[in-house]
């Protein structure tokens, strides 16, 4: 693993090493360095240190650039304005950088923490016996992206799909199940999510007409909750039954979704059961909650409600039944003293902010959250129709998410079964393609929207080849692929010594950006950015392609491979890139 330094960086620290040796009486400075459109790089901060030494910013301009060595990297600067420097590098520089990447693996020389922490990352919150709807898209999807993005930078990162699979509900679903033994098994194959979700559904709703109906079946449905709560084993043995049938669904629908769940890593609400008595105990003993009107309370100076009255969290009802927070709390001091956890982030949706402002801040008064352990809620926003309402079927119900992902890979097959003729795809070519290309669809249009905004719900712009979605993304890595096939006895090489067009120097420069993209992105827990960067290298690689031919027999033999060698890497950045998403590139579209 040898980790390149960016251009950028191999700059900045020429500038700030030429600043303090011509302006020793200025201490460390910030050179200011930014990407410009009059050169590679400006670099802004000699005018703000003129300031604070009141002396023309152009002389000290004049002796920051005479204190630059003489080097490889810089081409030319210029000193324009009140004092700023526009810089452009050599050609040599960016290729031999692009080389170093090249020569570094899947890793494209992106460095890994040295130091790293563990992240517990909650996502994809699915409850058992209820079928997963297009709210459960925008956790599973962001959460997933950054675990993998957290873990290429080499954070220790550990998955939890905190599910609902416990509560009142189930009473009425363990008691009709007693009473009904047979009414869970379903005909075929044992992993048919299908068939399990129908089993479940035909359960709940059997259950509630009779809860509804019945009120001796009510009242035998309350003592199985009593049962269920006091661990009682045959009442515990039919619970069972519905979570293990629930796994078998979520899973048929993780697996749509090209994502990969871990039966370790499904702790839902039931996991923390055995802690929650403790979590209360300590919160009252310690003088973090408090006692009111019978219910245990934590309250807050800045939370009211409409009459302005302090809004609490509960967390012990006046029944003595544990609230969401209960679980929460517990929840958080599991990671943290259990898993040793230095930073929690929960993929949570925007409506439950307040909540979870108040689980945070309750833990900081327990001690469980310090400088030392944070905690963070990537909230996003809600997924909407194209009428900019939430999204529902035209009944008003809220849309299946395996609807959802089947309409999107049927929409994608019939895009690539256009084009698969003149490619020369096998029907089974066209209908793996068909899958990636729809998913990635799905996937793309969420996260190339910041997480906080709603967005809309458009399969007809997400499968387009042109735009900002990740069909565009793939047909650019595609046709590299081709390019790539058809280059024959020529193969990719760096030449440092060619003089780059245009074209190919942005597409360089850009290139060199990814790892300082990725550390942005992990830091801030903002996927969205990774995915404006693809586009962008993608939308830098198709100028390429209108101003740079790669096989041409006029281009001389090392310009031929300088160019395969500046493709070749695009795809690699591509590929490792859109498989930090979750998404696939097929080699053929």
């Amino acid at each position: 693993m040898a980790s390149v330094p960016s251009l950028a960086s191999t700059l900045q620290q020429q500038l700030a090493d030429a600043l303090t040796a011509a302006l020793p009486e200025a201490g460390t400075a910030d050179p200011l360095l930014r990407r410009s459109d009059r050169a590679d790089f400006q670099a802004n901060g000699i005018l703000a240190l003129a300031k604070k030494l009141k002396g023309n910013p152009r002389e000290l301009a004049t002796k920051v650039t005479d204190a630059l060595p003489a080097g490889e990297l810089i081409k030319d600067i210029e000193v324009s304005g009140p004092g700023f420097l526009n810089i452009t590098l050599t050609d040599g520089a960016i290729v031999r950088t692009l080389a170093a990447r090249a020569a570094d693996g899947d890793r494209l020389g992106v460095p890994a923490k040295t130091d790293p922490g563990t992240t517990v990352i909650d996502y994809a919150q699915p409850n058992v016996a209820k079928e997963m709807h297009v709210g459960h898209l925008r956790s599973a999807v962001i959460g997933d992206a950054m675990v993998q993005i957290l873990e290429f930078t080499g954070e220790n990162v550990v998955r939890r799909h905190h599910i609902g699979d416990w509560g009142t509900q189930f009473g009425m679903l363990i008691q009709y199940l007693f009473e009904h033994p047979d009414e869970l098994k379903h005909e075929g194959d044992e992993t048919d999510g299908e068939a399990a979700m129908s089993s479940l559904n035909r359960v709940y709703k059997a259950s509630r007409v009779l809860f509804d109906s019945d009120e001796e079946f009510k009242a035998r449905s309350r003592d199985r909750v009593v049962a269920l709560q006091a661990g009682d084993p045959e009442t515990l043995a039919h619970w069972q039954r519905f979570v293990d049938e629930s796994k078998i669904y979520f899973y048929s629908v993780f697996d749509k979704l090209d994502m990969k769940i871990d039966d370790p890593d499904i702790v839902g609400e039931s996991g923390y059961n055995d802690m929650l008595e403790e979590t209360c105990r300590i919160l009252e003993e310690t003088g973090v909650a408090v006692r009111s009107e019978g219910a245990l309370c934590v309250f807050f100076d800045d939370v009211k409600g409409p009459d302005g009255n302090p809004v609490p969290l509960i967390v012990k009802k006046t029944n003595g039944g544990y609230g969401y927070a209960a679980t929460d709390l517990s929840a958080i001091r599991d990671r943290v003293q259990g898993l040793k956890a230095d930073s929690l982030l929960y993929v949570v949706d925007a409506r439950q902010s307040l909540h979870f402002k108040m689980v945070f801040e309750t833990a900081r008064r327990a001690g469980w959250l310090n400088e030392d352990v944070k905690a963070q809620q990537l909230a996003f926003g809600t997924v909407l129709g194209k009428d900019g309402k939430p999204f529902k079927t035209r009944e008003g119900v809220t849309v299946r998410l395996e609807d959802l992902l089947d309409e999107a890979v049927e929409r994608a097959t019939a895009v690539v079964r256009e084009k698969a003729e003149k490619v020369g795809l096998s029907e089974e070519e066209i209908v793996e393609n068909g899958r990636y290309v729809g998913i990635g669809a799905v996937k793309y249009a969420d996260l190339s929207t910041s997480a906080v905004r709603d967005y809309k719900f458009d399969l007809d712009q997400m499968v387009s080849l042109n735009g900002d979605t990740s069909v565009y993304l793939q047909y650019a890595y595609a046709r590299i692929r081709s390019i790539l096939r058809k280059a024959g006895d020529a193969k990719p090489a760096a030449h440092p010594e060619l003089e780059l067009a245009p074209a190919e120097r942005a597409l360089g420069l850009h290139l060199d950006q990814f790892g300082e993209v990725l550390a942005e992105v992990a830091e801030g827990y903002e996927p969205h950015k990774l995915a404006a960067y693809l586009y962008q290298l993608a939308s830098h690689l198709t100028t390429f392609y209108d101003q740079c031919q790669v096989l041409s027999d006029e281009n001389a033999p090392e310009v031929v491979e300088n160019r395969l060698f500046l493709v070749e890497f695009t795809a690699r950045t591509l590929h490792q890139g859109m498989k930090l998403l979750g998404i696939r590139t097929p080699e053929r579209l």
